[in-house]
């Protein structure tokens, strides 16, 4: 792999994973869960989970399109 692909896998993964955390921020928020809420009540909990759902999907969706990006090399 040449540092160009490289360079584009590490941004896709990080660009995917920091979208798909705030959107899941962004829906907790609006379902009223806060995930810097004091202690670890089950608000808190709630959207931690959702940050993590969020990052991984995000992160998920990123790997996908950039396998979709590459050319087939079957031939």
């Amino acid at each position: 792999m040449d540092q160009r692909s490289l360079l584009l896998e590490g941004l896709s993964d990080a660009i995917g994973f920091i979208g798909g955390a705030l959107i899941g921020y962004w829906a907790g928020q609006l379902l009223g869960l806060d995930i810097f809420a004091q202690g670890y009540g089950n608000s808190a909990i709630g959207g931690i989970v959702l940050v993590g759902l969020g990052g991984g999907l995000g992160l998920q969706i990123a790997r996908r399109w950039r396998n979709r990006q590459k050319p087939d090399k079957e031939n």
